[in-house]
C-alpha cells in the first residue's frame, strides 16, 4: 500500500525533472512526510495539461460523490480491480504523475517479546525524483475551468525490495519508469504496468533497534 510519502525537492527541480512549468510554485512547499489520510495538496502532472504541474488532493473523490469522506477509502487503488471498482472504473482513462521521491512502509518485528514496527523510506537507488502512477477527477467551477482535483495512488503487487519489510500486505505503489511517463498518460492498457513491473528501488531503515541491544 501507499498511505506516507514525502516530496523533498523545491518546486524548480520538479519542474525542470518532468520539463514542464510549475503553476502557482508559491503554494507548494517541500515535505519530508505526507500523510495521506490528511489528504495533502501534492504535485501532479495530469493528462489534460502534459505542460503544466497542478496541486491536487490525495484521496479520489469520484465524479458522483458528494461526501468528501469517501476520499478516505480511495487513497490507493489495487490495479488488478480498477475496472471493477465503482469508485474508480469511471477514472480509469484519467491518468496522472503524482510526483514524489520516497514512500514509507513499516516492517513488523518481535523485540523483547513485544511487536515493534521499523520504519522503511524506499526510494530510487539514486534518490531522485519519480512518478508514481495516478488515476484523478476534477471539477468545473461557474466559469468551466477545471479546479478541486483529487487522485488516487495506483498499487500493484510488491516486488523483492518492499516485500522484505510489507511481508504482510504485499502490496507497493506503481512507480512508472521515466520512459513510460508518457505512455501512462496516453491512456495505453493499465494493465500492462501491474507486477512484475517495476523501477530499481532501495530501502534506508529510519528507526532501528539500538547495536547493545541485537536482535540475533
Amino acid at each position: 500500500m501507499c498511505f506516507y510519502s514525502q516530496l523533498t525537492k523545491d518546486a524548480l527541480t520538479i519542474a525542470q525533472r518532468f520539463r514542464v512549468k510549475f503553476n502557482e510554485p508559491e503554494k507548494f512547499s517541500p515535505s519530508s512526510l505526507y500523510n495521506g489520510f490528511e489528504h495533502p495538496s501534492t504535485p501532479v502532472i495530469a493528462d489534460y495539461a502534459q505542460d503544466k504541474i497542478h496541486l491536487f488532493n490525495w484521496g479520489l473523490i469520484p465524479h458522483w460523490s458528494n461526501d468528501i469522506n469517501i476520499r478516505r477509502y480511495t487513497l490507493n487503488a489495487r490495479i488488478e480491480d480498477l475496472e471493477n471498482i465503482k469508485s474508480f472504473k469511471d477514472s480509469i482513462n484519467n491518468r496522472c504523475l503524482v510526483i514524489s521521491d520516497g514512500f514509507f512502509e513499516w516492517k513488523e518485528i518481535i523485540y523483547n517479546g513485544k511487536k515493534k514496527k521499523i520504519r522503511h523510506l524506499i526510494t530510487l537507488e539514486d534518490g531522485s525524483l519519480f512518478a508514481f502512477a495516478g488515476l484523478y477527477t476534477v471539477r468545473r467551477n461557474n466559469s468551466g475551468e477545471f479546479h478541486n482535483g483529487s487522485y488516487t495512488i495506483i498499487t500493484t503487487e510488491a516486488n523483492e525490495v518492499v516485500r522484505e519489510i510489507a511481508h504482510k500486505k504485499m502490496r507497493m505503489p506503481v512507480i512508472l519508469r521515466p520512459s513510460d511517463e508518457n505512455y501512462w498518460l496516453s491512456g495505453v492498457d493499465h494493465r500492462g504496468f501491474a507486477f512484475p513491473y517495476s523501477c530499481d528501488l532501495r530501502s534506508i531503515t529510519l528507526e532501528c533497534i539500538p547495536a547493545e541491544n541485537k536482535l540475533f
